[in-house]
C-alpha cells in the first residue's frame, strides 16, 4: 500500500494543478459565451474557437512550465534549497493564471460594450464566480506551501509542550553541566572565593524605567477549558491566509459593483488588486514581506479607495480606507519615524 507521505504528496499536487487549470478554463468560458451572445446571430464557431485556445493555452503552460517546474523541485533538492524569500509555485500561479483570469474579467464587459455600443445593456451586478474562484485557488495554493512542511496526522506540540520540553531539556543540560564540574571539583582545588549563579545574566540587570504590563493571559490545564483553548499551528494557517487575503478580496469584489465595471474605473481596480497578489510570491517569514505589503497594498488602495469614494460614494467600505491608512502610518512611524529624537525624547526622559 502507499505510504501516507505519498498519499498527501498525490493530494497536494491534484489540489495545486487543479487551482492552476481551473480559473483560466471557467473564466475564458464564460468570456466566449459573452462574446457568442453578442453576436448577431451568433456565431457557434468563435465560441468553440475560444474554448479551444483556453485549453491549448493550459495545456501549453503545464508541459512546458508547470510540470518542469515541479519536477526539478523534487528531482533537484540542492537547487530547491537554494531558493530564498520566494516561491516557485505561487510565482506560477499568480502570473501564468491570475494574469490571464483578470484580463479576461475585465474583457467580458469591453466585449459587450464595444458591440453594443452602451453600457446600458449590461447586467446589474457582475457574477460574483470569477472573483471567488480565482481567489479562492490562490488562497488553496498558498495554504498547501505553507502545510507540506507539517504532517497530517498526530497532534502537533503546542505552545505550552514546547515550554514544559524546553525546561526539561534545559533543567537536564543544568545538571548535566552540574554533574561534570562537580567531578572537575574533585580532582582539582577551586578557588576559595568563587559563588555560582544560580539565574541567568539577563535577570540580573534591571530596567530603570518601569514597563507597562497588560492583564494576564489565562492558562487552563485541566477540563473543558484545556480542550477549548488547545492551538495547532496547522488549523491557524488556515486562518491567517484569509485574513492575509481579505483586503484583496474585497478590493476585487468593488469591480462587481455597476458603477465600476461600466466606468473606467475597473482597469485601476483588477490592475491594483494584481499589483497586491504580487507579495504573495515571497516567503511567509521573509523580512521584506511586511515592506512589501505597504507598498504594494495599503498604499495604493488609499489612493484608489478614496478616489472611488470621492467620484463614486461609499461604494466600497470606509473601514477598508480606514484600515489601509492606520497600517500604513504605524508601519511608517514605528520603524522609521521613532528613530528620530523628536520621536524618542519620552522614552529617553526616564
Amino acid at each position: 500500500m502507499a505510504s501516507g507521505k505519498l498519499i498527501k504528496l498525490l493530494v497536494f499536487e491534484l489540489l495545486e494543478f487543479t487551482a492552476f487549470c481551473v480559473p483560466t478554463l471557467v473564466i475564458m468560458e464564460q468570456f466566449a459565451v459573452a462574446y457568442y451572445t453578442t453576436r448577431h446571430p451568433p456565431d457557434k464557431t468563435r465560441y468553440w474557437l475560444i474554448v479551444s485556445c483556453s485549453i491549448a493555452y493550459v495545456a501549453s503552460v503545464t508541459l512546458l512550465i508547470w510540470v518542469p517546474v515541479k519536477v526539478l523541485l523534487y528531482k533537484k533538492r540542492h537547487l530547491y534549497q537554494k531558493i530564498k524569500g520566494w516561491r516557485p509555485v505561487m510565482m506560477m500561479c499568480v502570473v501564468l493564471t491570475t494574469l490571464p483570469s483578470f484580463s479576461f474579467s475585465i474583457a467580458v464587459t469591453e466585449v459587450q460594450k464595444n458591440i453594443n455600443g452602451s453600457t446600458g445593456i449590461l447586467p446589474d451586478m457582475l457574477p460574483d464566480l470569477p472573483v471567488s474562484l480565482v481567489l479562492t485557488c490562490l488562497i488553496v495554493v498558498d495554504i498547501i506551501e505553507k502545510l507540506r512542511i507539517y504532517p497530517l496526522r498526530g497532534r502537533q506540540m503546542s505552545n505550552e509542550d514546547r515550554h514544559i520540553h524546553t525546561t526539561n531539556l534545559q533543567q537536564i543540560r543544568t545538571v548535566t553541566r552540574e554533574a561534570k564540574q562537580n567531578e572537575e571539583n574533585a580532582t582539582r582545588p577551586q578557588p576559595a572565593n568563587r559563588t555560582h549563579l544560580s539565574r541567568p545574566l539577563g535577570g540580573a540587570t534591571g530596567s530603570s524605567s518601569p514597563e507597562l504590563e497588560g492583564p494576564q493571559e489565562p492558562t487552563f490545564e485541566w477540563g473543558i477549558l484545556r480542550r477549548l483553548s488547545q492551538q495547532d499551528v496547522r488549523a491557524e494557517i488556515f486562518l491567517g491566509s484569509f485574513l492575509l487575503w481579505a483586503d484583496t478580496i474585497e478590493m476585487v469584489r468593488v469591480a462587481g459593483h455597476p458603477r465600476v465595471y461600466k466606468s473606467g474605473w475597473v482597469y485601476a481596480v483588477y490592475i491594483f488588486s494584481y499589483i497586491s497578489l504580487l507579495r504573495m510570491t515571497l516567503t511567509p517569514r521573509n523580512p521584506l514581506l511586511n515592506c512589501l505589503g505597504i507598498l504594494l497594498q495599503d498604499l495604493p488602495f488609499i489612493f484608489v479607495r478614496l478616489s472611488l469614494i470621492i467620484v463614486l460614494g461609499t461604494i466600497t467600505p470606509v473601514l477598508g480606507l480606514c484600515k489601509n491608512v492606520l497600517v500604513t502610518l504605524s508601519y511608517v512611524y514605528f520603524n522609521y519615524l521613532t528613530g528620530f529624537r523628536m520621536f524618542s525624547t519620552f522614552e529617553r526622559s526616564f
